[in-house]
């Protein structure tokens, strides 16, 4: 099964945006791509955090989701949507949750997965500082969703450095992660192909990471490197930087193979 990484320098104008996820979409779906998963804050990086509120939909209905869901039908595959920003109990704040709907080739909306760990970070050798909670609400819940390519455990970019949500995922029967992101340049510079490929080792399964690039409007930097990993932590497919397709045929039969001649998971005794 083929499967790809959409990469994106998304900004505060959401129709370019859409205009470029469209443009990725169909150019994976004319490779053959069954599945793709577009990027954290796919439709919108805006100049402050707080104006994703102005954008905030209502699960299963609004513009961006009237999107992805015509997009999945027009091109007859899976999307895992990145994120969006969903209505938050603390709306009336400007806090949204993140939100990453996944929709099948019918359209139709398979699962909901929200943010779980919010990027509160200091950087201080880098001068930067990160408050997610200003204006984003945490999700609860694990969520993952049976695809073709197997049971997909659904990630948004900080999650990556929680293992456990992974650990929990696996025991739902995930055999693929996905990862759409905004990593930092100095974060990602350090972290992300480590923390991509150890997810997927320690799990035997497969990874798929979609990021932002280049600049964006609230002087962030992201670091791109988009990715698909396999079980065995080798890296399918990646791409530096640009608007991209990244793109790897997958086995979904590996990951209970190599579960069974390498039984990490069933060895655990914590």
């Amino acid at each position: 099964m083929r499967v790809a990484a959409l990469q994106m320098n998304s900004g505060p104008d959401v129709s370019a945006n859409l205009e470029l996820a469209e443009r990725l979409i169909s150019e994976a779906a004319g490779d053959a791509c069954e599945l793709v998963v577009l990027p954290e804050n796919f439709a919108l990086m805006p100049e402050r955090d707080v104006d994703k509120a102005v954008h905030a939909e209502e699960p299963n209905r609004g513009p961006l989701q009237n999107f992805l869901a015509a997009a999945a039908r027009r091109h007859s595959l899976w999307i895992i949507a990145g994120s969006l920003p969903l209505v938050s109990p603390e709306i009336s704040s400007k806090r949204v949750y993140g939100a990453c709907p996944v929709y099948d080739p019918e359209g139709e909306c398979q699962a909901l997965y929200r943010k779980i760990h919010l990027f509160d970070v200091d950087l201080a050798d880098a001068q930067e500082s990160y408050r997610e909670s200003n204006s984003m609400f945490p999700g609860d819940d694990v969520v993952s969703v049976a695809t073709p390519c197997g049971r997909i455990g659904l990630t948004i970019c900080y999650d990556l450095r929680f293992p456990e949500i992974f650990r929990r995922l696996v025991d739902e029967g995930s055999t693929v992660f996905t990862v759409p992101a905004a990593f930092t340049v100095t974060t990602g510079t350090a972290h992300w192909h480590t923390l991509l490929r150890a997810r997927a080792i320690e799990n035997l399964a497969y990874v798929i990471a979609a990021g932002q690039y280049g600049s964006h409007p609230d002087n962030r930097s992201t670091f791109g490197h988009s990715l698909i990993c396999d079980p065995w932590g080798r890296i399918l497919a990646e791409q530096a930087d640009g608007n991209c397709v990244v793109a790897a045929d997958i086995d979904p039969t590996l990951p209970a193979k190599l579960r069974s001649e390498f039984p990490v998971l069933s060895d655990r005794r914590l």
